[in-house]
């Protein structure tokens, strides 16, 4: 009887102990999810505004990976490709996270879809995405970010 109920005492501790953990990635994850809400809540704004500090939502190792493109990575590749997105005539747009996967910890990946559109409104864009977040010094930034339209090939 003694040993039943160590046995039981030891069940019921580990359970807790993995609860615990449980409570504790959820929790990581939830916060990521947040802050990948306020960053896709402000990326269309400073988008509008040809701001450069679009950026800083970006690591500075982060790749964009365009449909039918080679990767571009770095800084300086990011602004190049938001400038002509600019003068290509997008002014806005709209991120909506369908799924956030991942633990929370060092890296966690966003699915979503979104839509761009000129400055009278009209939609330019319609398409989905994959964006890896990775946890940075200076917060959670996009690492990675692959993207493509909804619209049928050109013939």
């Amino acid at each position: 009887m003694k040993s039943t109920i160590i046995a039981l005492v030891i069940t019921l501790s580990l359970l807790s102990l993995k609860a615990a953990a449980q409570s504790k990635q959820a929790g990581g994850l939830e916060e990521v999810k947040k802050i990948i809400a306020q960053a896709n809540a402000i990326h269309f704004s400073l988008f509008a505004k040809h701001d450069g500090s679009i950026l800083s939502l970006f690591a500075e190792d982060a790749c964009l990976m365009p449909a039918n493109s080679a990767p571009l990575c770095g800084q300086e590749s990011l602004l190049q490709f938001f400038n002509g997105a600019y003068e290509a005539g997008a002014r806005d747009g709209k991120f909506t996270t369908l799924q956030v996967y991942g633990d929370g910890k060092e890296y966690v990946t966003e699915e979503g879809t979104v839509q761009v559109f000129d400055g009278q409104g009209k939609t330019l864009e319609s398409g989905k995405y994959l964006v890896i977040w990775k946890k940075t010094k200076n917060g959670w930034k996009m690492f990675r970010d692959m993207f493509n339209t909804n619209l049928p090939a050109k013939q």
